[in-house]
Formats: structure tokens, C-alpha cells, sequence
């Protein structure tokens, strides 16, 4: 059996709460699908805000839907040029974590906390698990074969649910290490 699963990058992004929302965007704002993910009923909008720290600004993406907590997931490149502390967390994972603002075009949010650099994690179902021999929260590595640039990611997450699609999701910085341009395949390695 080949233990390969394809490898995307997760560039910074921000994931929003149904107020944070309104408070941006205005009251009763419903997110625009500009494009779907590969997680079943996630997708990148159209529409974008603008993270404030204490050295700069970026314009983000949104994922929706809209979720309980916002959230900012940005690579530990991005939180040092805007001057905001990331700790790396599995997304959801928020208390104790810095916070900032965010802009959009019709308010502003500061956000007590919320900002990570997510940790790098492979969702799959049940099924994938029962394949590859894992369950929800093992760790494991996961090699990836470039040209001049291979790596092997230790502290790889495994993360289970029926409702996710097989994908391991890496950010900019770690992609950019490997030498990836757009989705590869890596090998699981226990």
C-alpha cells in the first residue's frame, strides 16, 4: 500500500465569527464562495480584511463559512513583518494566543487573541486512518521529494473526521523550505 497524500500549501488567511463579520462587513453580511477548497464545504471569499499589527498591514483572505471564533493563520514570516506574535496551534486551538485588528469596509475588530501559525496537520477520514494505521492526534512525518529541495516535516498532525477530505496542509514558509510549487505528494512516515 502507498502511504503518499497530497501536500497543499496554506497560505495566511482569516476565518471569521457571524459578529466579527457583521462588525466588518456590515449586519446580516453573508461571505461570497469565490472558489471551493478541498475540504468538504470550505471556500476562499471574495471578500478580504486587512490585519493590523505593530510593524504593518497585510490584506487577507477569508475561508468560510463563518466559524464560532475568528481566527488569523498566518506563517511565522508573515507575524514577524506585521509585528504580532504567532504561536504555532492546530487551528481552534486560540487561548493564550496574541490578538490584533482587523479592518474591513465597514468597521473594525481588535481581537484579544486568535492569531497562530498553524500547526502543519493531515486531515483524513476514518477510512484514511484505518489505511494508514493512525488515529485522531497521532503524529507523524511526512517526506516530500523536490527537485534539490526535499524535506522530511516531523510534528506532522493527524487530524480525523468524516467530514474532511485526505489532504496535508502546510503554510508558505514551510512550502517555500521544500522547494513546493503548487500541490505535490508526500509519503507518510511513521
Amino acid at each position: 500500500m502507498s502511504k503518499t497524500i497530497l501536500v497543499e500549501t496554506s497560505a495566511r488567511h482569516v476565518h471569521l465569527s457571524q459578529k466579527d463579520l457583521n462588525t466588518l462587513f456590515g449586519e446580516g453580511y453573508t461571505l461570497t464562495n469565490k472558489k471551493d477548497l478541498s475540504q468538504p464545504g470550505q471556500f476562499a471569499c471574495v471578500e478580504k480584511v486587512t490585519v493590523v499589527g505593530s510593524k504593518g498591514q497585510q490584506n487577507m483572505s477569508i475561508l468560510g463559512p463563518t466559524r464560532k471564533e475568528t481566527q488569523v493563520e498566518v506563517s511565522l514570516t508573515d507575524a514577524r513583518t506585521l509585528g504580532i506574535k504567532a504561536l504555532v496551534r492546530e487551528s481552534g486551538d486560540i487561548d493564550g494566543t496574541s490578538g490584533c485588528k482587523l479592518v474591513g469596509p465597514k468597521g473594525e475588530v481588535e481581537i484579544s487573541c486568535g492569531v497562530i501559525a498553524a500547526k502543519r496537520h493531515i486531515h483524513m477520514t476514518e477510512a484514511d486512518a484505518k489505511e494508514f494505521d493512525v488515529q485522531d492526534k497521532d503524529v507523524v512525518s511526512v517526506k516530500i521529494t523536490t527537485d534539490g529541495r526535499s524535506l522530511t516535516f516531523g510534528d506532522v498532525v493527524c487530524r480525523v473526521s468524516d467530514s474532511y477530505a485526505l489532504a496535508m496542509h502546510i503554510d508558505t514558509d514551510e512550502s517555500n523550505a521544500a522547494g513546493i510549487a503548487g500541490p505535490c505528494q508526500g509519503e507518510i512516515i511513521k
